[in-house]
């Protein structure tokens, strides 16, 4: 499982998925976040502006990050 580092109190969605390396661009995170092919917490989310905190887990493509302080 991948972990992010919050800088500030959030991070977006897909900021969150290129800073981890499963995508390459804010395009494709785009995409991938459109189609519901990336889980917030176990649900399948379609905004690209999500704001994730503390203790929040992503999964996409069988990988997992989890956001922490």
């Amino acid at each position: 499982m991948n972990t992010i580092k919050l800088r500030d109190e959030y991070i977006k969605l897909g900021q969150a998925l290129k800073a981890a390396g499963l995508v390459s661009s804010g395009i494709e995170a785009k995409e991938v976040i459109m189609n519901g092919l990336v889980k917030v917490n176990g649900e399948i989310d379609m905004r690209r502006g999500k704001k994730l905190y503390d203790g929040d887990i992503v999964s996409f493509d069988g990988e997992e990050i989890k956001i922490e302080k």
